[in-house]
């Protein structure tokens, strides 16, 4: 009897267990979803990994099975996506989804509201729910990857004496961390010792080289689109702030192949140790200070984004998120999925490595655990403040579209095969011929 009760209790527990594990869930009950299978097609990336490892978790709690058929950056399930619906073959249940890109699908995913409780959108910070709400539909959850950049540079450069002396002596002001675009400059051609070492280094093709550029229009005072979307970048701010790409290429102070980089080889690069200086995205502190996967732990340094020569700076920012397709049988089990990769503990596993909460308790947890940190302080201090003026993408759906026609345009002027103002005039025609062509104005 005594072995039989054991037994009983231990069941109770597990049971027990198991129904507080499934109340972080949503509505899901215990075993609910037993035998559904539903399909995924998700981010792929170091700083995106360690929350797949939970999926496991859900399985067991909820009796569903989920199936990753495609995992890749953004820019490339951007492409998939549209492939998709062009195909009819949208069936499949549960999509990384981004503020950036969200806005181009507006058939493709459902609205959230119903599927996912009040409370449950209550807690999240109210201005990501705002951006992810388009046309009245809630179209996804974010995930704890807001997205703004701040600068990580090598702290031990800052310490050399005969460095400061002979930069001194070049440039006419001390040597110290950045605090303008004009100083990155100067101190990235400084620092540059090509091929083996080099002063910064930049994202160089799709969204990503324009994105860069816009928030450098910015910070000069310039603007990307006017209010009713046609091209405002073929402007004294805009060439400014092109120019400013094309000397450091010129300089060999970024590396030869950074017109073909991504997020993923900026991060590589600067945890490699042959980077000074890098603007990025606060998924990589950890990455970065981690001795098992970067040469430059311990030797990190971070400071807020720099200003342009208005006085603004830098802030391009977005979020990650989780959506659910329209055409899912299974909405309310995809929902669920969506909702444990977005909960509490979900954020703070991701916030542990950097990147920044979308959950208002969630910030107070991380600000709590960085207290014995001075890493941690540092890192959420910088993007604090980068995050005070951080600004999103225009709100148009013909964001991505028209970055495919700028960005060949601005490697053109990098690489030297068009001046500033002849790549700058083509691609604003080419985007005023876009904004037209789609009856935009």
């Amino acid at each position: 009897m005594k072995t039989l009760l054991s037994g009983a209790s231990r069941a109770v527990l597990a049971t027990a267990s198991l129904t507080a594990a499934i109340s972080a869930f949503g509505t899901a009950q215990a075993g609910e979803f037993d035998g559904v299978t539903i399909e995924a097609k998700l981010i792929g990336g170091q700083q995106y990994e360690a929350l797949y490892a939970r999926i496991p978790e859900w399985e067991a709690a909820t009796g569903a099975k989920v199936n990753i058929i495609s995992k890749k950056n953004h820019f490339e399930l951007d492409k998939e996506f549209k492939s998709d619906i062009a195909a009819g073959t949208t069936d499949w249940c549960v999509g990384s989804n981004h503020s950036s890109f969200a806005s181009q699908y507006p058939t493709l995913y459902t609205d959230l509201t119903g599927l996912v409780g009040k409370g449950v959108v209550a807690e999240f910070v109210q201005a990501n729910i705002k951006a992810a709400t388009f046309d009245g539909k809630l179209v996804m959850l974010p995930r704890a990857q807001f997205d703004v950049s701040a600068l990580y540079y090598q702290k031990d450069l800052y310490d050399d004496a005969e460095k400061a002396k002979a930069f001194e002596a070049k440039f006419g002001y001390p040597l110290a961390v950045p605090e303008t675009w004009e100083q990155v400059k100067d101190q990235a051609t400084f620092f540059a010792d090509p091929p083996n070492f080099y002063g910064t280094q930049y994202a160089g093709k799709d969204e990503a080289i324009v994105g860069r550029y816009y928030e450098m229009v910015v910070a000069e005072g310039g603007k990307l689109f006017n209010d009713d979307f046609s091209p405002a970048f073929d402007s004294e701010e805009g060439k400014r702030a092109l120019q400013w790409f094309v000397d450091l290429y010129n300089a060999k102070a970024v590396p030869a192949g950074t017109t073909n980089y991504l997020w993923d080889d900026l991060g590589n690069g600067f945890a490699s140790g042959t980077i000074a200086l890098n603007l990025d995205w606060p998924g990589w502190a950890g990455f970065f200070n981690d001795p098992s996967s970067s040469k430059v732990a311990g030797n990190v340094g971070v400071a807020p984004a720099p200003k342009g020569s208005a006085g603004v700076r830098t802030g391009w920012s977005g979020f990650h998120g989780f959506s659910v397709t329209e055409d899912c049988a299974n909405k309310e089990v995809a929902a669920s999925l969506v909702e444990f990769l977005t909960n509490e503990d979900s954020q703070k596993l991701e916030s542990a490595a950097g990147p920044l909460p979308t959950r208002t308790a969630v910030w107070d947890y991380i600000s709590e655990q960085a207290k014995d940190d001075p890493y941690r302080r540092e890192v959420l201090a910088a993007f604090k403040e980068t995050a005070a003026t951080a600004f999103a993408v225009p709100p148009t759906p013909l964001w991505i579209e028209a970055t495919n026609l700028i960005y060949p345009e601005l490697q053109a002027a990098i690489l030297g095969d068009k001046s500033v103002d002849d790549a700058l005039a083509d691609a604003s025609e080419a985007v005023d011929d876009l904004m037209q062509e789609e009856g935009v104005y």
